[in-house]
């Protein structure tokens, strides 16, 4: 059974969500909750700060524009994830996993949650490693090296 909420308030980015119900319990924090927009679009929010009693703040993934007080919010009980692998190279995403390129959806045979704990010491690498990002242009004309700081930016044509 779906452990729904309704949003209490609003505040730019920042919503409240209520669990009152009977067999309501609060998500966990970094968990993601959804919250479907008037025009059919699913937003995302991610779980901040337990409020006390029944609510919780979060954090919008994208605009609150259109949302309202008393809108139900269903918990996913997971945390926001990205997908995995090879089929990602090369390939633009928004902040909670969707494909943004146009080319259509990536399959999320694995996916890792974007709060995860760092690797243990022990499955560090210390060698030199190129990291292949799928984009022709910098994989053969400015490779970078994995572990490093990577900054890229485009200038208007």
């Amino acid at each position: 059974m779906a452990n729904i909420g309704h949003i209490k308030q609003i505040i730019g980015p920042v919503v409240d969500v209520s669990f009152a119900g009977e067999n309501s319990v609060l998500p966990e924090i970094l968990s993601a909750l959804e919250v479907k927009r008037p025009n059919g679009e699913m937003l995302v929010l991610e779980v901040q700060q337990h409020l006390g009693e029944d609510s919780v703040r979060t954090v919008a993934m994208d605009s609150t524009d259109g949302l309202t007080r008393g809108a139900e919010v269903v918990d996913t009980g997971i945390p926001i994830s990205m997908p995995v692998g090879d089929a990602i190279k090369g390939r633009l995403f928004n902040v909670v996993g969707q494909a943004i390129d146009g080319i259509g959806e990536v399959a999320r045979t694995q996916v890792y949650p974007i709060h995860r704990k760092p690797p243990t010491y022990e499955e560090l690498s210390t060698s030199k490693e190129i990291l292949y990002t799928g984009i022709k242009v910098i994989d053969l004309i400015e490779p970078y090296m994995k572990g490093g700081k990577i900054g890229l930016s485009a200038a208007p044509a």
